[in-house]
């Protein structure tokens, strides 16, 4: 585990780690495993490329891991007691740990470290792991070329910000861009990009900065393009009213099952606040603004897919629902003997509105490139002879 800077030294925390985490040390170092949860002191899970396993490893008792969880908060400079249950925190090396106390813990000290992933994932990297297509991430590029604004969607633990670092990282490297997260997770690589931390309250209850004062104060600061981590509070209206104000091919995530939960939980989150803006107008402000919702998912043999990349169209129709149309999809096609989702991301015959906009500036993605496979066609066609 290495050191982003600040807080304190990595030897310092990581003799920390060896004395207070001793049984679940190698979790953390092996490079396999993504996430370490903890169900009290005598239960340990991991995460191993997607799946949950159970570990033989346990603390010595309820005493010595309530310690360490304690040790950890103390160096991360912040606080929790019986007074102060709850611990949400980004560790030294950048993983992001959650931690409860009894009472509110009926089995003991929960605790979950989700490991840092260290370099910068790619398209290739997407591509190698069956995540994308090749066409697929194509057409992602040429999206964020022109500028689309997109909102990636997927439940915890699919993979929104390895994807979410992707598009960002293909943003052009003339545009300013800026970050805005709860807690700093990020890795967009491209010439001009600022990244932005919420702060939370001191103890007696001042200082906090929240994802939606910064978002307020990015707009101030010349942004071509924002990019939030997670909107999953009412800071949604805000980053909604800036893609619809000139800063194209923002992004953000958003936790959902399908691309029309995605904008059906960005209308709730945008009414969570003390605005009076009608629902229906924050519908169609919501239509106007999202040009693409990127659906991931974790399949159930652990691997993680887009499944779905979809055009919102830009108004709600006579009963006020969004209209969405599929561009790519993911159809599941069977499974191997040793449990392997076999399947594929094609593309479903549908063009985009926007075919123009990548006729217009010659990038190369072309009509034909949108066409469906025979095979699903010919299995829309039976499908429909059965209805």
């Amino acid at each position: 585990m290495s050191s982003t800077g600040g807080g304190p030294s990595n030897s310092v925390f990581e003799d920390s780690i060896a004395t207070f985490l001793g049984p679940i040390v190698g979790f953390l170092a092996d490079e396999s495993i993504s996430e370490v949860m903890i169900n009290g002191p005598k239960e340990i899970f991991i995460e191993r490329r997607g799946l949950i396993e159970k570990t033989d490893a346990t603390f010595r008792d309820e005493q010595s891991l309530i310690a360490a969880v304690r040790n950890i908060a103390q160096f991360v400079g912040r606080t929790i007691d019986e007074h102060h249950p709850v611990l949400d925190a980004r560790l030294p090396d950048g993983s992001r740990i959650c931690a409860v106390l009894p009472p509110c813990s009926r089995k003991g000290t929960t605790l979950s470290i989700r490991k840092f992933q260290k370099g910068s994932p790619s398209f290739v990297d997407l591509i190698n792991r069956g995540s994308i297509t090749k066409e697929a991430a194509r057409f992602l590029d040429v999206c964020i070329f022109l500028a689309k604004n997109t909102i990636i969607s997927g439940g915890t633990g699919s993979g929104k910000t390895t994807l979410l670092n992707v598009l960002g990282s293909r943003i052009p490297n003339n545009q300013r861009v800026l970050v805005i997260e709860d807690s700093s997770e990020l890795k967009i690589n491209t010439d001009h990009v600022v990244f932005f931390e919420s702060k939370h309250a001191d103890e007696m209850g001042n200082g906090a900065v929240t994802i939606r004062d910064l978002i307020k104060a990015s707009l101030r600061l010349r942004p071509d393009r924002i990019v939030v981590g997670e909107v999953r509070g009412p800071e949604a209206l805000d980053l909604i009213s800036a893609m619809n104000t000139g800063h194209g091919g923002s992004m953000g995530t958003a936790h959902a099952n399908t691309p029309y939960d995605a904008l059906v939980r960005l209308e709730t989150l945008a009414m969570m606040g003390e605005s009076n803006v009608p629902p229906a107008a924050i519908r169609r402000q919501i239509a106007s603004a999202i040009d693409l919702v990127v659906q991931i998912k974790r399949l159930s043999d652990g691997s993680r897919k887009i499944t779905d990349i979809s055009e919102v169209i830009s108004e709600v129709d006579e009963f006020g629902r969004y209209t969405i149309r599929d561009i790519y999809k993911f159809i599941q096609r069977g499974r191997t003997q040793e449990g392997k989702i076999v399947g594929e991301l094609i593309p479903v015959g549908y063009i985009p509105t926007f075919m123009h906009e990548i006729e217009t500036n010659r990038l190369p993605f072309t009509r034909a490139q949108f066409a469906a496979p025979d095979w699903y066609v010919k299995m829309n066609e039976k499908a429909k002879e059965a209805a």
